[in-house]
């Protein structure tokens, strides 16, 4: 077995005895150590699990474990001692042995307890390395954006990542309201718990009460047992509400009172039970209109405002379309096996031209279509769906598309990443951190694509 454990011990004779069957007969790989100093000084090297005598001629025992907990607070640590008394034994588990072993050591209850003990930790590790994973996917670098409104937006998104404050996240269908939800999540103080979404225009309006409360068995035709809501379900992460204008008024006054009073029942149910629950809210609606029009209530959208972030759509930011491109192109290339070059200039001059109702979406999905139907490795308008072709192009081209001055019939990917280079040093006034951050990319890959690109920038 591929894992490393500590063995702690100033008896030769433990040691040697321990070390035996670990490492002879259930094939760990051992390290050994006499005091508790040289033990903590090797914590490096990363063990997987440590069997640390408590009467140690340096350090006691349940000192070591202490520092040993405050290095990784998960790594297992057997407790071994000659001193079998209760007490001794429940004073190293309060602090945060993973089990304890009286001498002379059972081998029979310590094999499975070593096993269980790495097992466990390995659960941690993953466990945190998906989350880590989660808040690398859901980071703000990795919305694709050079636009200034969107810096603008991600400046607001900043200001609410460390507070419990609610969110309505304003934007039409397509622009990645859900995914700025998620960021604020994932880079927030809630970013360890649950973060749970419940789209209110999906779910048929009878079912949605249930979906979110929850429901006591019997409390209606098909309710066979208990059934825990949303609500529970995102105790201490964020609850994330999409398209909350679609949501009928009855139900509404029930979302009012759980944020005013953190406390909610389930349908057919009398118990009060408590939430701590973070809400971010978004929609593709005008609130205010709806509340003008008595279909939303005001005091619930005063209580959903407390901070409202508007998401621009793709078409007020056209300068992003070279970014998403180049992003998209290398994107489906890895999913679809493809090895498409580049995009006809023709091609791109329509993307341009086209007012993409569905956002970012909706260029996503027309980029894999293209993808998929092209036969060569490039691009062409042939490929486009009939409403980009037909559309006619009345808008000016932004700054960051001055390839359309080249006369060759192909901007290749290569030179997409150029142009992508240029507005990212341009919206970032010439900051080369942030502007690696927004290609996502390092520092060192940044300086080399200007200097491949032959750039400068007057500022670093």
């Amino acid at each position: 077995m591929d894992k490393l454990i500590f063995i702690v011990d100033d008896e030769p004779s433990i040691l040697k005895l321990l070390t035996h069957w670990v490492r002879n007969q259930w094939h760990y790989t051992v390290k050994t150590f006499e005091n508790g100093q040289e033990c903590l000084d090797s914590l490096d090297d990363h063990p997987d699990l440590i069997l640390l005598d408590i009467m140690l001629p340096d350090i006691h025992g349940n000192e070591v474990l202490k520092r040993i907990k405050q290095y990784n607070e998960n790594l297992p640590v057997i407790m071994l001692s000659a001193q079998g008394s209760i007490e001794v034994a429940l004073d190293s588990i309060r602090q945060g042995a993973f089990d304890y072993f009286p001498k002379p050591i059972d081998k029979n209850r310590l094999e499975p307890a070593i096993k269980n003990a790495i097992q466990n930790y390995d659960l941690h590790r993953r466990v945190n390395q998906l989350t880590e994973d989660l808040q690398s996917e859901y980071s703000f670098d990795n919305i694709i954006s050079g636009d200034r409104k969107m810096q603008d937006v991600f400046k607001l998104v900043s200001k609410v990542l460390n507070n419990d404050i609610t969110v309505l996240i304003n934007g039409e269908s397509g622009t990645g309201k859900e995914l700025v939800a998620r960021a604020i999540h994932y880079n927030g103080i809630r970013k360890d718990k649950p973060f749970v979404v419940v789209n209110c225009a999906s779910i048929p309006r009878e079912l949605l009460e249930s979906e979110l409360f929850g429901h006591e068995k019997g409390s209606f035709t098909g309710a066979h047992q208990r059934k825990i809501g949303k609500f529970e379900v995102a105790n201490g992460g964020t609850l994330f509400l999409d398209e909350i204008g679609e949501m009928e008024m009855s139900l509404q006054a029930k979302i009012l009172r759980v944020i005013q009073q953190k406390e909610f029942e389930r349908v057919g149910g009398n118990e009060e039970i408590k939430t701590d629950v973070r809400i971010i809210s978004a929609t593709n609606r005008d609130l205010k209109q709806a509340v003008d029009d008595k279909e939303f209530r005001e005091d619930l959208y005063y209580r959903l405002s407390s901070f409202p972030i508007t998401i621009p759509p793709l078409r007020e930011r056209r300068g992003d379309i070279v970014l998403l491109v180049e992003h998209f192109l290398e994107v489906f290339n890895k999913k679809l096996g493809r090895s498409i070059k580049g995009i006809g200039k023709s091609t791109l001059k329509q993307l341009y031209d086209y007012d993409w109702p569905g956002n970012v979406r909706e260029l996503e999905n027309t980029l894999e279509r293209c993808m998929i139907l092209t036969d060569t490795n490039l691009i062409m308008p042939d490929s486009l769906p009939p409403q980009i072709k037909e559309s006619e192009g009345n808008q000016s081209i932004p700054a960051n598309a001055q390839l359309f001055t080249d006369e060759a019939p192909v901007v290749p990917i290569e030179k997409l990443k150029e142009e992508a280079v240029k507005h990212a040093l341009k919206v970032t006034n010439g900051n080369i951190v942030d502007a690696a951050k927004k290609l996502k990319v390092g520092r060192a890959t940044f300086y080399r694509m200007m200097e491949k690109y032959k750039m400068e920038s007057k500022k670093d």
